[in-house]
Order: C-alpha cells, then sequence, then structure tokens
C-alpha cells in the first residue's frame, strides 16, 4: 500500500546495481571487450619493455672495481648545440586531477558493514569519499544481483568510488570496463590488501603484492581504460609482519598509472592487531612522487588524527575504517576539531535513521526489515565499543583498547555498552518491532576482534 505522499515521478535516490539487460548480455557473453583486450596488449608489451630495459641496465653497469683510478679526475665533455627546454608542456604538461584526494577524509570499504545506510550515516557527519563494499570481479561479470548489489550508490555520495577484488588481470580489467561504462562509479580502487584466507588462497586480495607481474599487468590495464576516471590500490604494508614491501611496490604502482594509493599500517599476518605502523607510512608516501597516498589505520579521534598526521606529513589524505564503526561522528569531530560526546537519546535516533534507510534500501516487507535488522547487529558489535568522554579515565580512547564494563549515565546508554548480543538484540526490537522465533546473532566480521 503506498503512503498518502508517494509521489511516482519523484526521482530515485539510488543509483546503479544490474539492470535485466545488462545481465541477459553479460550471461550470453554479448558485451563487447574489445577495448580491455587491448588495454592489456600494450600493457604486455610496456611490461616486457621494462623488464628488458632493468635487464639491460643491470648488464651495463660498470663494477666500481673496474672503474681507472683517474676517473674522478676526467673533465666533463663540454655541451654543444642551442639550449633544449625539457619541461612538459602542451599536452604533455601535468593535468588537473578528474578527482583531488588531497585533504579529503575517506571511508574505508567496509565489508558487510560498509553498506549503502552506513555511508548515508557517515556522509551525514562529514566524510568526503565514500566506497562501496567490496566486489569480486568474477561475480560482477557473471551478472550476479547479489554482487552488483554492492555498487549501488546515493544521491548524497557525491564522490563515491567500487573496489573489486579478482587474480586475473583479464578478469579485472572487464569487470573495470564494464563499471566504467554501465554504472554511476568516479573513480575504481583494487584491493591488494584483503586478509580473508579464501581470497589470498586464490591470489587474489594481499596475495597480489607477492604477484608483482600480475599487479603490474592489472593496474597498467586498468589505469588505462580511461583518463577520466581514477584508478586506485589499496594495500597493506606486506604478507608478512617480519617483511614489509609497499616501499617496493609503491613507487611502481605510480609509474604504473595508479592515481593513488591507500596504505594501510599493517601486513596480512597483523590482520588487525598491533598497532599501525605510521612510521612506514610516512616512508612509503615520501617515496610517491606526484600520486596522493592516503593513510589508514587506528584513528579513533581527533587527537589521533592529528598525531598520525604529524608522524607522516607526507601522507594526502586519511582513510577511516574501523574509527568510524565505532564512532561515525568521528568525520564531524576532525572537521570541527573538538570532541562532541553525543547523548545516549542522540545515539539511539542516528540508529533509528539508519533503520529507516535500511528499509528505504533492502525494502520494508519482512526480508527487508529482517535484512536491516542483520546489517544493524553487525554494526553494533563495533558501536558497543565506545566509551563516552566524560566516562573515560584518561582519554581519548584508542582504538585497541579493550573497554571495561561501566554503567552508563541512564539505562540506555548502560544498554548501548553492552557486550552481551542478546542486548544488541533487545536494541533492535525496539526499533524494527519482535525479532522472529528461534532468531540468533553471532557477529561474522573478523576485524570486531580486538
Amino acid at each position: 500500500m503506498k503512503g498518502m505522499d508517494y509521489d511516482e515521478k519523484t526521482p530515485p535516490t539510488t543509483c546503479n546495481g544490474i539492470s535485466a539487460e545488462l545481465q541477459v548480455r553479460l550471461r550470453k557473453h554479448n558485451f563487447d571487450f574489445a577495448r580491455s583486450k587491448e588495454v592489456i596488449k600494450q600493457a604486455e608489451k610496456l611490461r616486457d619493455e621494462r623488464k628488458q630495459r632493468v635487464e639491460q641496465e643491470k648488464k651495463e653497469e660498470t663494477p666500481v672495481e673496474s672503474q681507472p683510478e683517474d676517473a674522478e679526475n676526467v673533465a666533463p665533455t663540454p655541451l654543444i648545440g642551442s639550449a633544449i627546454d625539457d619541461s612538459p608542456s602542451g599536452r604533455d604538461a601535468p593535468r588537473k586531477p578528474v578527482i583531488d584526494f588531497r585533504e579529503k577524509l575517506v571511508l574505508s570499504p567496509l565489508t558487510t558493514v560498509g553498506n549503502l545506510p552506513f555511508r548515508r550515516i557517515c556522509k551525514e557527519f562529514g566524510a568526503d569519499i565514500t566506497c562501496g563494499e567490496m566486489a569480486c570481479a568474477v561475480p560482477l561479470l557473471k551478472g550476479l544481483g547479489q554482487e552488483w548489489a554492492l555498487t549501488k550508490r546515493h544521491e548524497s555520495e557525491d564522490i563515491f568510488g567500487v573496489q573489486v577484488c579478482g587474480n586475473n588481470p583479464n578478469v579485472i580489467t572487464q569487470a573495470a570496463q564494464v563499471l566504467q561504462e554501465t554504472a554511476r562509479v568516479d573513480y575504481i580502487d583494487l584491493n591488494i590488501g584483503c586478509p580473508i584466507d579464501l581470497i589470498y588462497q586464490q591470489g587474489g586480495g594481499s596475495a597480489l603484492m607477492r604477484r608483482t607481474n600480475i599487479l603490474e599487468l592489472t593496474v597498467r590495464s586498468c589505469a588505462a581504460l580511461s583518463d577520466k576516471m581514477p584508478f586506485t590500490v589499496k594495500m597493506r604494508t606486506g604478507v608478512y609482519a617480519d617483511k614489509s614491501v609497499a616501499h617496493e611496490l609503491l613507487p611502481l604502482v605510480e609509474e604504473w598509472g595508479a592515481s593513488a594509493v591507500t596504505l594501510h599500517g599493517r601486513s596480512r599476518e597483523q590482520r588487525y592487531t598491533k598497532s599501525a605502523n605510521w612510521n612506514y607510512i610516512e616512508q612509503c608516501a615520501a617515496q610517491a612522487k606526484h600520486m596522493p597516498v592516503i593513510g589508514n589505520g587506528d584513528i579513533l579521534s581527533y587527537e589521533d588524527y592529528v598525531e598520525r598526521r604529524t608522524l607522516a606529513p607526507h601522507v594526502s589524505s586519511v582513510m577511516i575504517g574501523r574509527g568510524a564503526l565505532i564512532k561515525p561522528w568521528l568525520f564531524q569531530e576532525i572537521k570541527q576539531q573538538k570532541f562532541w560526546a553525543p547523548t545516549s537519546t542522540q545515539r539511539f535516533e542516528m540508529l533509528r535513521r539508519y533503520c529507516n534507510y535500511g528499509l528505504e534500501h533492502w525494502g520494508s516487507d519482512t526480508k527487508g526489515v529482517e535484512s536491516t535488522r542483520r546489517f544493524l547487529l553487525e554494526w553494533q558489535s563495533f558501536l558497543y565499543r565506545y566509551i563516552p568522554e566524560e566516562l573515560q579515565l584518561s582519554p581519548p580512547q584508542k582504538i585497541n583498547s579493550r573497554p571495561q564494563k561501566y554503567r552508563g549515565r541512564d539505562e540506555m546508554e548502560t544498554l548501548m555498552s553492552s557486550s552481551n548480543a542478546a542486548d544488541w538484540v533487545k536494541l533492535s526490537e525496539m526499533l524494527l518491532g519482535p525479532v522472529p522465533q528461534g532468531f540468533s546473532f553471532v557477529p561474522k566480521h573478523k576485524a570486531n576482534a580486538f
């Protein structure tokens, strides 16, 4: 039944997803991937030329021992002829980037919890750039609606990207082409930092950090697809905690054509334990010539933000992930340069807005209500970790510090601080009504662990 204020002419507030026509084209292999095949060929040629050049330079290097003793005293050959200005101009001059990734607050792509209703909340609190949940390239090319749903975008997301993952340059490039030609996205991001075992064992995610030949082909080809849509890369420090490789990869990724790189200051092995290494992030960012480097890891307060930016002056912007899940108003704190301690009433109102956005996004039928409930509970598995500043012994709160049990200033604040999933379900029932018979909930996202 349609409400009294329903207007059929009102334009939709979301876009993307997959149309029936596109789904048929993909499933019947009728989509034209000539562009992808061409850029892959060019990337292979450039990669082979680079390899030959590196090998040639190694051969031509003169050993120090064989240099003549008076080599330092040889006078330089005088230059003859007219002076030439080698500075780039005309079509070779540096162009203004399509998206300026500098001095921005970027919301991290978050599997499961980084859904469209959550991103709307973060936009209201001041996030500058948002990115959809990680989408796998193969299901996108198969036209699976569930995977394409991850590309949906709300009208409030003025700068929005889609993150893809895969293990094959041809498949990733084809997925990038389809997204560029059929979806409303501002940039495409490649995930080479995902620590999930299944993705890693198949050669995707953080496994690409040790498969440089595959990575080079992927970045070169995707970056060459269009000069109007930036192609970015998100990586970790490396696969192993004691062997960081990002400082070697980052300059190469810039050379291959990436518009920006996000560096999470942990290895795959560390996942979300230990502290993010911002000194290493700074070391890597200092090696970039022109490409913006976005730092990521362990920011939960305005003080954390200032401390990390001071530690890493070469970092162009900051990406916030778990900090935004625990404190979505963190973006507002950073922009206003002061703490904000919302009351339990204000936090409950935020949850109410999230549920309204969820019902709008997933539907208000039984299935939509339960989808909204599940995602609300996943988010609450992070939200409960917030401790109001007035109740902290030594503020600001640190992201990897396990909060002790405390009694809030009212019953709602105490309920919101509970680590018991049964109390989270009670919260959901206040907003979405009673749970179905036999309902149970266990958080599935590993990042909510300390």
